[in-house]
């Protein structure tokens, strides 16, 4: 489904919108190669030799050609718990009708939607500079609902502007959340990722204590990649502010995009090797694109875990 920011405000609730979403992923992957995860991913799991034959779902083989049979709520034993970071620069929109909150927000809403469909306990745990929030993962509708109101109640923060100057901190919080996480999960991490570069090596060491607590890890690099990767203002001198130091300096975009550039892609690059060593799954999310990738990315990660 292509991202129509328009049309996903105007629905409401949240839910409704988190439902369009994967609802408009899930047609979108009955038409791609990738049409197995459509009834895989929901209530359905391969069938193995020795699954009762009563159990196989005639039409999902109609239509796939594959034998699938029908997944229990005892199968299931996931936990997912995905990190919001709701510090000052997630603020940040110029192109994008969205800023970064809002569209990690609505991301994120769309992960529990699944998790919930998949019938995996989920929790939400938002931080800036500390952990804010810390609701632990469970499997019911109830509580779904609960984590979709407590991402409306952001929503609605969003709307009314930021005037604070939140920090981020994401390294320490991981290091908490690793300590605090008492079984096995599958952490899902949202942030811009908005630390200064000498501290991406603690930002990597913590990403290395979740996996040596044995957890999983995705990390999701949330930013508007036309302005804060590519640089892609007008060519004309602009004061750019620090959103979460208040901080300001001019720049002309055309005297540095080319160096700006070439840096950005050599840190990211550093990042993402980084990240790899330790099979920790990064994916960039660019505010002005559709959600289908990032997903997908989330599905792959969801059946490698079994």
């Amino acid at each position: 489904m292509l991202l129509d920011h328009e049309l996903l405000s105007q629905l409401a609730p949240l839910e409704l919108r988190a439902r369009k979403i994967v609802e408009g992923f899930i047609s979108g992957l009955h038409k791609s190669p990738h049409h197995g995860f459509s009834v895989e991913f929901a209530e359905h799991r391969p069938y193995n030799p020795g699954d009762e034959i009563k159990h196989i779902d005639w039409k999902v083989f109609g239509k796939t050609e594959r034998l699938y049979v029908k997944k229990y709520e005892e199968e299931t034993n996931l936990r997912c718990y995905i990190l919001l970071d709701t510090s000052s620069s997630m603020y940040f929109k110029y192109f994008s009708p969205w800023s970064k909150l809002r569209y990690a927000i609505h991301f994120g809403s769309s992960l529990m939607y699944l998790m919930h469909r998949q019938r995996d306990a989920c929790g939400l745990i938002t931080f800036g500079e500390e952990v804010n929030q810390f609701i632990p993962a469970k499997s019911s509708y109830s509580h779904l609902r609960m984590l979709f109101s407590e991402f409306e109640k952001l929503l609605e923060e969003e709307q009314q502007g930021d005037p604070e100057k939140r920090k981020t901190a994401t390294s320490k919080v991981l290091h908490e959340v690793a300590e605090r996480l008492n079984h096995r999960s599958l952490v899902i991490v949202l942030t811009d990722l908005f630390e200064n570069v000498e501290q991406h090596d603690q930002l990597i060491s913590s990403l290395k204590h979740l996996r040596h607590r044995k957890h999983e890890v995705l990390l999701f690099n949330v930013l508007e990649e036309k302005s804060e990767q590519k640089l892609d203002f007008p060519d004309r001198r602009l004061r750019m502010q620090d959103m979460e130091t208040g901080s300001q300096m001019e720049v002309l975009p055309a005297q540095i995009r080319e160096d700006y550039q070439k840096k950005v892609e050599e840190l990211t690059h550093k990042f993402k090797m980084a990240c790899s060593e330790f099979q920790i799954d990064f994916e960039q999310l660019d505010t002005q694109s559709e959600f289908d990738l990032a997903l997908l990315a989330y599905l792959n990660k969801r059946k490698r875990l079994g």
